[in-house]
Formats: structure tokens, sequence, C-alpha cells
């Protein structure tokens, strides 16, 4: 994929070199000093006047080539009204404003975060590889809160950013760069990401590797618990371990205003790693990583240290909510999640899945169902019992449970939508022992997926009458014990809307691709029972590669330059969603929205 860009200033007068922006603006002033509605100043006080209005021109990011009318009629209620009319978005204030309950006295920038160079030989680079994502940042490169109002001629800018630019570099001495604020966030989003993880990747890819040579499965995960919590208390968080011991969930930010959760769940399948070549296999007879469980939880935390970060500085519009949750596979840790509180006060929740079918650097969306229901059904049938000889003076077991086999799955399916996708398999059926007597009892097994919410609850009531009904033509009792496991993920629209805009921020043009539904189940979907959000499918098959690889086989792995791109998607959608509100029915658009 192709080296990230800088953001472009390309035609952009606001924008241009700060070497050059004092000429332009003596260029400016001395063509329009006769048209000034103030009295033309002496030759001694104009070159005061000069400086001053020079320092007034780059904090407002006003220059001549493309606002001489705009810089006399700027006022802060046309331009609430124009940032409405492009981003179908209420005004929610200047941005000063916005960060100013979250921002203390001179914010500062966080090193490594700070604020890029204007584009020439000392100008940012990029990362080369696929670990940094492609693509330049966002279109317009302002931190959220700072709406532009695009003309023919270019972008005008709210004069409260400028102020907040000039308020960054007197506090922490880093120059601003014409037309860019500084504050709430950083000038661009990807800049900041590339440098913190040109510190921190690698560090990310060692503590992805040093968990899949360490998987734990459901509620054992101890040891990935315990390394978890002391990474965030380093960062100078402060974690908090579920009551059964493993899992725990760490909030970022300030209390107040919109929470927004990123979840990883970390444990891992009970198979053998039959991984070869590699440094990093499964040192756990029978257990491996072989969902990318280790995977997502490297990038919400990486994603978790970022956000910390831009915390620290003041610069985090509102709280994020890390949910490392146990137990995925079993499944159940979700409600554990839920049960501690883990979703209290949570307005979205995003979630990224490993999908070896998409090459890394791809985000694959779907809006509606994207996994299924997934229960288990346990069914067992008792009779008297017979000779095979004589079966109409018994209850004939095997036949009347070959019935309920192949008749429960159809007439299952006649009762609901056919747009819900009900199904019925089994996978174990057993009776008897011996070929010339009939079995007094027999079991069947299997499990019932379902991608309409509606018809997953209803499901239960539905297969104990039609098994009642089956049974009972053949005189035979049959019990029922419906399991349920997870309800079908739905994600919500506006969640999905989200992810797209954030990676657009962060990825190549072409990196969101369309992801088909899943009658998988993927238990993320309790939390999208009480809030919205959205799962993502996260690419992680390297481009080219000539073998087919599928998520619960021993010899999974990942293209690990998916942490980085992860960890630019989790960090750019909780952004996202904190800029735009998070709150459902808050806003009629996300459309447009700028990033920290």
């Amino acid at each position: 994929m192709p080296e990230p860009e800088g953001p472009d200033r390309t035609g952009d007068p606001a924008r241009t070199d700060p070497a050059t922006a004092p000429a332009a603006h003596d260029a400016a002033t001395s063509k329009h000093a006769a048209a000034s509605k103030h009295e033309t100043p002496s030759k001694n006080d104009l070159s005061s006047t000069d400086d001053t209005s020079k320092d007034d021109a780059v904090s407002e990011n006003d220059t001549a080539a493309k606002n001489d009318t705009a810089a006399k009629n700027d006022t802060a209620a046309e331009q609430d009204t124009v940032s409405k009319n492009i981003t179908r978005r209420a005004p929610f204030g200047s941005a000063v404003a916005q960060g100013a309950h979250m921002t203390h006295p001179g914010p500062g920038v966080m090193p490594g975060l700070e604020p890029p160079t204007a584009p020439g030989p000392d100008g940012p680079e990029g990362r080369a590889d696929l670990g940094a994502a492609s693509g330049a940042a966002g279109a317009n490169g302002l931190a959220p809160g700072v709406p532009e109002a695009l003309g023919s001629e270019g972008a005008v800018r709210r004069q409260d950013a400028s102020a907040a630019a000039a308020g960054a570099h007197a506090a922490t001495g880093v120059p601003a760069v014409a037309g860019v604020p500084a504050v709430l966030g950083g000038a661009v989003l990807q800049p900041q990401l590339d440098a913190f993880l040109a510190a921190h990747e690698a560090e990310l890819i060692a503590f992805r590797r040093d968990l899949h040579m360490h998987p734990e499965l459901g509620y054992s995960e101890h040891r990935t618990t315990r390394r978890l919590a002391e990474r965030l208390r380093a960062a100078g968080l402060e974690p908090v371990i579920l009551p059964k011991g493993t899992g725990l969930f760490c909030d970022i930010g300030p209390a107040d205003g919109t929470t927004v959760a990123l979840r990883a769940d970390i444990d891992a399948l009970p198979l053998q790693d039959e991984k070869e070549g590699v440094a990093y296999r499964s040192t756990v007879p029978g257990v491996a990583h072989a969902c990318g469980h280790d995977v997502h939880t490297a990038m919400v935390l990486g994603a978790g240290l970022f956000l910390a970060q831009q915390a620290e500085a003041g610069l985090l519009p509102g709280r994020v909510r890390l949910l490392f949750q146990p137990a995925e596979e079993t499944p159940g840790g979700a409600l554990d999640v839920m049960a501690a509180g883990g979703i209290a006060g949570v307005d979205r929740a995003f979630a990224l899945h490993c999908d070896p079918r998409i090459e890394v650097g791809q985000l694959g969306l779907r809006t509606g169902p994207i996994t299924a229901a997934c229960d288990k059904v346990y069914v067992k049938v008792t009779g008297p019992g017979g000779h095979t000889a004589r079966p109409h003076l018994t209850a004939d077991l095997v036949y009347a449970l070959a019935k309920i086999v192949t008749e429960l799955p159809s007439a299952l399916s006649r009762r609901v939508d056919p747009r819900s996708s009900l199904s019925l398999v089994w996978g174990r059926v057993s009776a008897g022992s011996v070929a010339n007597a009939i079995p007094d009892d027999g079991i069947a097994e299997g499990t019932v997926r379902c991608l309409d919410d509606e018809a997953w609850h209803r499901a239960p009531e539905m297969m104990k009458a039609l098994l009642q009904s089956v049974a009972a033509a053949y005189d035979v009792e049959a019990s029922l014990e419906y399991v349920r496991g997870v309800p079908p993920t739905v994600n919500e629209a506006a969640s999905v809307q989200m992810f797209r805009d954030a990676a657009a921020q962060v990825m190549d043009e072409d990196g969101v691709v369309p992801t088909p539904q899943s009658l998988g189940g993927e238990d993320f979907g309790w939390y999208l029972e009480s809030i919205p959000g959205a799962l993502a499918r996260l690419g992680v098959r390297t481009p080219g590669s000539p073998g087919e690889y599928d998520l619960h086989r021993g010899d999974f792995d990942v293209d690990e330059r998916c942490i980085a791109v992860g960890m630019k998607v989790l960090s750019a959608t909780a952004l996202t969603a904190l800029w735009d509100g998070g709150r459902p029915g808050d806003a009629e658009s996300i459309e447009g929205a700028a990033l920290a």
C-alpha cells in the first residue's frame, strides 16, 4: 500500500509554508491599506501595526489569497450556520468552548504528538510499511469542533481555532503550522498516530506474541489479565479487574460527556498450535490463539495507550472505556462484563475481529446483522424399549428420534420470516447399542443460528412446542434443554458510518470493503442488545498469499502489520464517536466528521 501522506496543503494559502506566510501577508496589507476602515497610521506606527497584523493573520488563518471579503464578514454565528449546512449536525459551540471543560490552563502536546512541520525537506515523511496504514489523514486535517466552510476559493476557519493554535504555541513552544490548530488532539490525526506507532508498534507486536505463546482458555486468563493490568497502570491508568479474577475494564478521559467502549476478547481455543517456523508458537499443549484474540487485545491496548496520551494532554473530548473481556469462546464473558457494570454509562461500543479472508490494510463493514445468534440444543427421547420384531407393541424410539431430527428443522423454518435465516442443524444423534433391540432412550444435539433478534427470542418456545407435537405422534416422551449462547450481532447504521468516517482518516481510500453476513456466533452481540455499536472485520491476510486460512484452525496466523492498522482504526473511531456526541439521536448525520 502507498506510504501515508502528510496533510494536503496544495492550493490552500491558509496552509502555506510558515516561511512564506509573512511575505504573503505583507502583500495583502499593502493591497488593502487604503480600504481599511481604520484611520491610516503614521509611518512610525506602521511597523508596529504590520507586526500585529501578521500575528493576527497567522492566528486567524486568514490570507489575502482567499479571504479578502470573509475577513470582514466572518462572525461566529455565520460560521455556525455554514458548519451546520456542511456537516448536517447542530453546532456544538466553538472549538475552544468544546475543549474548555477538559483542557487545563496551558494544555500541552504530548511528546511524539507535536503538530507536523510544513511540507518540505523537514516535513513528515510517513511510514513505509502497511503497519502504519496508508493514505492521508482527514481530507481537511482539522481538529474536531473546528468545522470548515468550504467555498469556491477555499476554507474559512473559526477565529477561535486560530487563538487555540496560538495558545498551544505559547504553552508548548511548538510552532503551529499556518492554518492548522495545534491543540484539540493535534493538527492531524494520522501524523500523531504514526508518531505513536514509531515508538510503540514493536512493543504491541511483542505483546501479541507473548500472549500467543501463553494462551489461556476462558475464565483462566489470569496471566493475560495481569499483563494487561500492569501495562495500563504503567501508563497511569486504573484498570478494574472483573469479580471472577479474569478480564478487566479501564476508563480513559473525563467522566462527563459521551463514553465510548472499545472491546477486545482475551481467551484462546482448545486447539493444538500447528504452525511451523515461528518463534511465537504456543507453548501450552492443546491451547492456541486460533481466533485472533491476541491480536484484538494488542490493538485495543495500543488504542488505549494512545488515547491516554490525548487525555493527559487535555485533548480527549469524552471518556473511552477499554473492555478486555474473558471467555468469548465459552461463551459468557460479555455477560460477566455487563454484570460488573462494564457498559454502565457507555453510549456506544465498537470492536474489530480478525478476518483472514480480507487483506491487511482493509476493513470490512456491514450494516445490520453481521454475525448470527448461536444457541445449543439437547433433545432427549425416552420410551419403554422392546424387540425390533414387535415395534407395534412398544414405542419405536429410533424411528421417532429420526422424525424429530428431520422434521424439526423444516417445521421451525416455516414458523418465522425466511429473512431471519433461522436454522437448526444437528451435530450428534445417538440411540441404542445392538441391532435387534429398540432402545429406551436416545439423544440429539445441535445448534440453532439466527440473524434476526426477534426470531432468536422466540426460538426456544417454538422449538419446544414442535418437539412435543412430533414426539406425541409416536408415543415417546421428549425433553428439550435449550442453552442460550449469544444473540445476533446487529450493527447500528450510525455506528457503522463512524467506522467508515474514521477509516477515511487513517486508511487508503480503497481500504473499506463490504463484508458478508456470517452464521458464526460472537458474544459482542450481548452488548448491542443494550447499547448501539458496531463490529467490523479487520483484514489480516498478507496480500498475494497463496494459502487459504480460516479461523479456529491450528495453523491460523496473521500478518502482524494488521495490529497498527487496527489500532489506528479503533483510535480514530473512538474520537469520531466522541466528537459526534455518541448518543443515538443527538445528530442527524456524521458525514464530514473531523477528528482530533
